[in-house]
């Protein structure tokens, strides 16, 4: 990520569509990665259960936006919510456990829709902000970028926003700005 970032330390910033689960995940990658590029927070979140729990992270993730300042302007797209596309993504590895092969399905949705969408709007970059949590696997995220990067042709830039106390910035963020914290990833599974 470093050499990407250090490519785009020209004077016009490249765009980037950084796919967010929540606005707490969301806090150090904005903070970070606005110094670089001129970012576009892409919310498209499928999994989350309860369907109010979609609304109020959409909220959450609007008005951290609108609160924090950065470098380069920072906009957003919610991609509107519809649980049926997890739910047949998923179909069959409902029993799996957490961190699995559901969870891996839950990342391929997530990030072709992001690599669709940036490969549509022309972006130069995609990323996701599911890279800074504990509980997520950077490696594994990263695979599926790369994929992605080269069959819609958009650069993925990868990431592990965990390292470097980045997951312990997010929770400084998280209180600074009041931020709505859930206590699950988003899915019924994860949920239970």
């Amino acid at each position: 990520m470093i050499a990407k970032l250090e490519e785009n330390s020209g004077a016009q910033p490249k765009t980037l569509l950084l796919h967010s689960c929540c606005a707490p995940c969301s806090s150090y990658c904005i903070e970070y990665l606005s110094q670089y590029f001129s970012i576009t927070v892409y919310y498209y979140n499928p999994n989350l259960y309860p369907d109010d729990e979609y609304t109020r992270r959409s909220r959450e993730q609007q008005r951290l936006i609108c609160e924090m300042k950065t470098k380069y302007p920072v906009a957003y797209i919610d991609d509107g919510f519809d649980s049926s596309e997890f739910y047949a993504a998923v179909k069959g590895l409902e029993k799996e456990p957490e961190g699995g092969a559901r969870c891996k399905k839950c990342f391929e949705l997530r990030l072709e829709r992001t690599a669709q969408k940036a490969a549509r709007l022309d972006f130069d970059y995609f990323s996701t902000t599911l890279t800074i949590s504990p509980l997520k696997d950077a490696q594994l995220l990263n695979e599926i970028g790369k994929e992605l990067s080269e069959k819609y042709g958009v650069d993925f830039l990868p990431s592990d926003f965990k390292k470097k106390n980045g997951y312990k910035r997010s929770v400084e963020l998280s209180k600074e700005y009041g931020l709505y914290r859930q206590d699950y990833c988003g899915c019924v599974f994860s949920r239970r």
